[in-house]
């Protein structure tokens, strides 16, 4: 399997040197920039595996580099661990609304941000293979387009397997709408919000098994979310 490519945003340069070096010798492809409007180049160009995106960098700031990346198609569906020196509880819930996968306050240890990356990794490599995807009782398979639950074969629409493999390959994680919207129909779609409640209903019924829970979590006020169990 090919080595997993990271984009590291950071601008102060130890730190950024520190992360290069322990990320290299995890045997990760990484690229490293300390300026917000580079790396939104940097991601369009060759787009990563995952990103680890300090808060505070030159240029974008980065948590509009966090928001723009959500609402581009091609990297809306890249995991993004925070870096910062914020502390407040209002700070961290602003990055993770953003679009934040998850978040590490500084000073932290190296050590740990390694094996938050490489928990990510664990979850979407299946994804990025092209192998089966497994989420509870769910297992698609990205390569034959086919989806099982409990061994049972499902019959899904073009657009109903593309929000269910957009949900499974971020299990837990609370999309909005307009999250869903921008992952599943591209950015530059005129469709409604409402559509997506629509396709999500259509969803629930066809991967809808009698005897067993609905998968799909509603969340008010937020949008839907994949349970893993």
């Amino acid at each position: 399997m090919s080595a997993a490519k990271l984009l590291l945003v950071e601008d102060d340069p130890a730190l950024s040197e520190l992360l290069e070096y322990r990320f290299q010798n995890e045997g990760y492809q990484v690229r490293c920039t300390g300026d917000g409007d580079e790396a939104m180049v940097l991601a369009s160009e060759d787009i990563p595996d995952l990103i680890i995106l300090d808060w505070m960098i030159e240029g974008t700031s980065g948590i509009e580099v966090c928001r723009r990346l959500r609402r581009d198609k091609e990297t809306a569906h890249v995991p993004i661990i925070m870096l910062t020196a914020r502390e407040a509880e209002d700070d961290r819930v602003r990055g993770l609304e953003t679009g934040a996968d998850d978040y590490l306050t500084k000073p932290f240890s190296p050590r740990e941000l390694l094996a938050r990356v490489a928990a990510v990794m664990r979850r979407i490599r299946p994804a990025l293979a092209g192998e089966t995807i497994e989420v509870g009782d769910i297992k698609l398979d990205p390569v034959a387009h086919k989806v099982q639950r409990r061994g049972r074969s499902l019959q899904l629409g073009p657009t109903e397997y593309r929000l269910l493999k957009f949900f499974m390959e971020s299990p837990g994680r609370v999309f909005s709408r307009g999250q869903l919207l921008d992952g599943v129909w591209g950015t530059g779609s005129d469709i409604e919000l409402r559509t997506v409640d629509v396709h999500i209903r259509r969803l629930r019924k066809a991967i809808g098994i009698d005897g067993t829970k609905d998968p799909i979590r509603t969340v008010r006020s937020a949008g839907y979310a994949l349970e893993t169990a």
